[in-house]
């Protein structure tokens, strides 16, 4: 079937069950960013494969709501669908409970899959709808019109070895329980799946890009079980986890397990991932404790051997970018090369390293006018050949037993324009500004963003996405709960955290310009006033110095850069032969400073 008639046989459903509008998020039961095939319901619906956005679709009309990453690309994905694209956080933009009470009458039911929504999601969305005499009612009516639907991965998981972990499942589970005893707390539900790959120390290849396993979890004071498939779990590994004091159970022996929860308990859910239906099994007489999951707080926190193994991946990931860039260069001008064939060559340079696991998400390499679109992702039909002549953005990431790397280089394949320079540096200005902040404990990320924007800012220039997402370890590329955004999150930065930093510009139909690495929150120092912290920067690779323009940059903001680019010369050079060495001493030479 195409969209539309997707569309004419969701429609039928609807009526068949009286629902008069039909809500459907692009996330799975586990509130996950990336999902698995089984659970892409919104891009089957509707076409659009972004990792933002929520499809909503009544009797005789339809929008996919996404943010201004996705704008262009959505827009594209809609065309000929029937849905309208409703741009998120513009003025002239309902969300999507307002646009429904406009369109629907007192009385009406609107459906969702309660799998498919956070507790939390579901009480505001129900809540909301009731002020206008509409319902909000559970329905699964994709299992009816998605008769193809993949099954779910059978992959098998592995265990993940503590020398990478740095601490054993036992131990976590030791930590997790302390946190449980101070919320009051005797049994917690979990569903995240990263927060249970971290805690019970298990990878796999369930979900693209992303290392984890389709999974549940209880947890108390005396026992911890793992809901898993049995056949995606070894004699070995089920041997080894027993060992650290954990049973196993079926998936779908969670709804099951949660019933049998004893009626008078206090459970601890995190209402942000728990999915509605989960809930609805847990007994009425249970005291709910509904807050940030601990252990998503816990792995923020990186251990010694983390944040040595990530520093190591980093390593590698400048040697296979060093190789790569190199490559480009002197390609480029054949003509022959295109976005798709430079992502397939990164892929196979970083592929070379030790311990390479794959991508840590799918390589955006968008050249000339795509730079612009935020979340580009080259198909055969949009794949542009390269030449010496305009920019191209290479945002890409890599997955190693030792870390989880994330960067992005916009880099000149010609003779840059002088407007493509200033913006670059521009941009730069922001990037050097947040990497040499310091600032006392207690700071949110929000109190930051602005230090990535102001030199934008100062031109009424501003780019639309976040600054800085938090970074797992050899897990999923974007991870919370800190982050450096103009939105309020109230967590606080703390040593041991990991986040981006990734100011752009975006010229639609011109080119796009972002810079990113990743830093790491370490302590700055102690005075009366008292204690502080800062950045280190952990990504390794130059900068593009032919966009730049240093007078732009003033004394401090060129002796960061000078001090970076000698860091990162002296870190990859022992990796790399002659000819590789002598470019990237060339792509390090130190800037002058001014007068």
């Amino acid at each position: 079937m195409n969209i539309q008639q997707r569309l004419s046989a969701l429609r039928d459903a609807m009526r068949r069950h009286g629902v008069t509008a039909y809500i459907v998020p692009g996330t799975d039961p586990h509130a996950s960013e990336y999902i698995a095939s089984h659970w892409k319901e919104r891009q089957w619906i509707s076409g659009f494969n972004g990792s933002a956005g929520t499809v909503a679709v009544t009797l005789d009309r339809a929008g996919l709501w996404t943010d201004s990453r996705y704008f262009l690309q959505a827009a594209d994905q809609l065309a000929g669908s029937g849905i309208e694209l409703m741009k998120q956080g513009l003025p002239d933009t309902p969300e999507i409970v307002p646009w429904l009470a406009t369109v629907l009458q007192a009385g009406d039911k609107v459906g969702v899959n309660p799998q498919m929504f956070p507790l939390n999601a579901y009480a505001a969305m129900k809540a909301e709808l009731s002020i206008n005499h509409i319902e909000l009612v559970s329905v699964d009516l994709l299992a009816e019109v998605w008769t193809d639907r993949p099954a779910l991965p059978r992959k098998p998981l592995f265990l993940y070895d503590e020398k990478y972990a740095g601490a054993s499942v036992s131990e976590k589970l030791e930590s997790l329980r302390r946190e449980l005893l101070a919320r009051h707390a005797e049994v917690f539900v979990l569903s995240a799946l990263d927060d249970i790959a971290w805690l019970f120390n298990i990878r796999g290849e369930d979900v693209a890009y992303n290392p984890v396993v389709i999974a549940y979890a209880l947890v108390d004071q005396e026992q911890a079980t793992l809901f898993v498939d049995a056949d995606k779990v070894d004699d070995k590994s089920r041997a080894a986890l027993a060992q650290q004091g954990v049973s196993l159970a079926g998936y779908a022996d969670i709804y099951q397990a949660v019933q049998a929860i004893r009626p008078d308990a206090a459970v601890l859910v995190d209402g942000d991932k728990l999915n509605q239906s989960l809930f609805e099994h847990i007994p009425a007489g249970c005291t709910i404790r509904n807050t940030m999951s601990p252990v998503f707080r816990l792995k923020s926190v990186k251990n010694a051997v983390e944040l040595d193994g990530i520093r190591h991946a980093m390593v590698k990931d400048g040697v296979a970018l060093v190789r790569f860039f190199k490559w480009l260069e002197e390609n480029v001008k054949t003509g022959n090369l295109s976005e798709i064939s430079v992502a397939e060559k990164l892929y196979e340079c970083r592929a070379q390293q030790e311990l390479f696991k794959g991508e840590s998400f799918s390589t955006i390499a968008g050249y000339a006018h795509h730079g612009a679109i935020v979340h580009y992702s080259a198909t055969p039909e949009s794949d542009l050949k390269l030449s010496a002549d305009s920019l191209l953005l290479l945002d890409s990431g890599a997955q190693y037993l030792d870390g989880t790397t994330d960067i992005t280089r916009t880099v000149a394949l010609g003779t840059p324009t002088v407007p493509q320079i200033v913006d670059f540096t521009r941009v730069l200005k922001g990037h050097i500004s947040l990497a040499t902040a310091i600032f006392p404990v207690g700071t949110r990320g929000s109190q930051l963003d602005i230090l990535a924007r102001k030199a934008l800012w100062d031109k009424c220039q501003n780019y639309g996405h976040g600054t800085g997402h938090g970074v797992g370890h050899f897990l999923n590329v974007h991870e919370g709960p800190q982050n450096i955004r103009m939105d309020e999150n109230p967590v606080t930065l703390q040593p041991g955290m990991i986040i981006s930093n990734e100011p752009g510009l975006y010229r639609t139909n011109e080119y796009g310009i972002r810079t990113e690495n990743l830093i790491h929150v370490i302590p700055a120092g102690e005075t009366e006033f008292g204690q502080f912290l800062q950045f280190e920067t952990l990504t390794l690779f130059p900068i593009d110095q032919t966009l730049i323009d240093p007078e732009l940059l003033d004394a401090r903001e060129i002796e960061w850069l000078n001090a970076y680019h000698l860091r990162v010369y002296n870190a990859l050079s022992p990796n790399l032969n002659g000819d590789e060495r002598e470019w990237l001493a060339r792509k390090c030479t130190p800037i002058k400073v001014q007068g």
